[in-house]
């Protein structure tokens, strides 16, 4: 017997759905995270309904009544902007931005980033000085943070889109960095250049009126909107700048980098064993040295771990598990050591299990590395075997040079196939050789796999390739090479469900150069 039910009955059912979501979500927002989305939408909400809004609920169902939870677009975004990516994977259907919905424009999340990096210190300091723009003491004293500074420089017409001198002169007063920021969105320097769209601007649909059909928009950029500036030219740009765009804006095809540091940088460096037959790991202070100055360029925090025993490595990574990894992009972990089948060795002589490496970083173990990119770089064995390689002509002698080389070539004994499971998305392995076989490291000059590896993340840099691109050129280049008269193939394995570029970021000097500039 068929149960049939009615479109009525059906939508109830789907819009029950929606609100247990959004109530799960707002289960896990606090008062300041509610405070930020409500600042974030000033643009699309009315001050009044803005004031009645208590918890998540009320914003959620204010930003219903408007028709901008229709998609997940604009709540995808807001998620995002206050780097809450562990409630995403919660958001249901579309994602894709339509003319109905707009995108939060590049001066709010500009404020919202100052917002951020505002200290208690400088925010008293920005009340005072706000006084001596005609602002009443008692609106100002009710100001806790740095958004309700904003938010009150805006209703008093001393902030805006086109209204900038106010902020940045009470900014110089306080932090130079805090004005590079203003600076760069004044540049430019914000990927998103749409203009506000205000509640009075946002088109009406009702299911009696089919309104005409939008213009064509590529596919493949969600929450963009469609909307350009009057008689704004269209600009072309080259791949490679879309590709870097796209890293600090949503895009389905590319993981987001905002932060800066991007992220941890986790090195695990054994070199002295003590355990079982395992020889000390002559040459791995190279690799160490050469990971540390890469990935310190490629802007990321590098924390290393010297000679640890297997109980010692399971603790580092649950500890760092535990922290919270909103405001980072990405996690890099490097383990330099002997290995055997699925497995690296502590220092004394005991196994961990690759599994055991990964499990503190899985979407259940580490909520706010949801949907983020986690790298493992595993320089060790996969077995005992050597690869062998077939030469398209007769071989040569060796030179003396080569043969000094190969005099140098130490093997690191171990295995890891690693097989990823499916559900543990957004992992990449990149292991030093294939399965069953040996890896190689040379005792003066490091690993082949892990000195080829930061060889070409900066050629990537450069050339804003994405790291599966970077891999294969890895591949490539070990693949080349003779070492003892055997080969060497290295092997990513991955669950990334995006492209990821990791280009250099500023250093700190140049930062403090440009700071020195807007001082002068």
């Amino acid at each position: 017997m068929s149960t049939n039910i009615s479109i009525k009955d059906f939508v109830f059912l789907v819009s029950l759905m929606d609100l247990t979501i959004l109530a799960s979500i707002d289960d896990d927002l606090d008062s300041s995270e509610v405070a930020a989305l409500c600042f974030l939408c000033r643009d699309v909400l009315s001050k009044k309904g803005l004031k009645k809004v208590k918890d998540g609920k009320d914003l959620f169902k204010q930003l219903d009544e408007k028709d901008l939870l229709s998609n997940s677009c604009f709540l995808y975004q807001l998620l995002r902007i206050i780097k809450r990516e562990d409630l995403l994977s919660r958001l249901q259907g579309d994602v894709t931005q339509t003319d109905s919905i707009p995108i939060v424009t590049d001066y709010r999340e500009m404020l919202y980033n100052l917002y951020e990096d505002v200290i208690e210190k400088n925010l008293k300091k920005m009340k005072y000085l706000l006084g001596d723009n005609g602002v009443g003491r008692g609106q100002i004293e009710l100001c806790t943070t740095a958004l309700d500074v904003f938010s009150l420089m805006e209703d008093s017409g001393l902030l805006s889109r086109q209204r900038l001198d106010k902020l940045q002169e009470i900014l110089k007063e306080c932090d130079s960095q805090l004005v590079n920021t203003v600076q760069k969105y004044i540049n430019g320097g914000y990927a998103s250049q749409t203009p506000s769209i205000g509640p009075q601007d946002s088109p009406s649909f009702s299911m009696g009126n089919p309104r005409e059909a939008p213009p064509a928009v590529s596919p493949s950029v969600p929450c963009m909107s469609r909307y350009s500036e009057p008689g704004a030219a269209q600009s072309l740009v080259s791949d490679s700048d879309l590709i870097v765009a796209a890293t600090s804006v949503l895009h389905p095809d590319f993981y987001t980098l905002r932060n800066n540091p991007r992220g941890t940088c986790l090195v695990i460096n054994n070199e002295h064993f003590t355990g079982g037959d395992l020889r000390n790991r002559r040459g791995t202070r190279v690799d160490e040295e050469s990971l540390q100055q890469v990935f310190g360029k490629l802007g990321f925090q590098v924390v290393v771990h010297s000679d640890l025993t297997a109980d010692a490595i399971r603790r580092v990574l649950e500890d760092l598990g535990k922290i919270s990894f909103y405001k980072a992009d990405v996690l890099v972990v490097c383990v330099l050591s002997h290995g055997e089948n699925e497995c690296v060795f502590g220092t004394d002589g005991k196994k961990v299990s690759l599994r055991d490496l990964r499990m503190p970083f899985t979407s259940a173990g580490a909520p706010t590395l949801a949907g983020k990119p986690k790298l493992f770089f595993i320089q060790a064995c996969q077995g005992n075997t050597y690869q062998k390689g077939a030469l398209p002509c007769p071989s040569r002698p060796q030179d003396e040079e080569a043969r000094r080389t190969s005099m140098s070539l130490e093997v690191d004994a171990g295995a890891l196939p690693a097989e990823l499971v499916a559900e543990e998305a957004d992992f990449l392995m990149g292991m030093a050789t294939v399965e069953e076989c040996i890896s190689f490291r040379n005792i003066s000059t490091g690993s082949i796999y892990i000195q080829e590896l930061c060889k070409q993340l900066l050629v990537s840099a450069k050339r804003k390739d994405d790291l599966l691109t970077t891999l294969t050129r890895v591949n490539r280049e070990v693949s080349k090479g003779d070492y003892l008269r055997h080969k060497q193939m290295p092997q990513p394995k991955y669950t990334l469900t995006k492209k990821l570029v990791l280009t250099e970021m500023e250093t700190e000097m140049e930062t403090e150069t440009e700071m020195e500039m807007l001082k002068n």
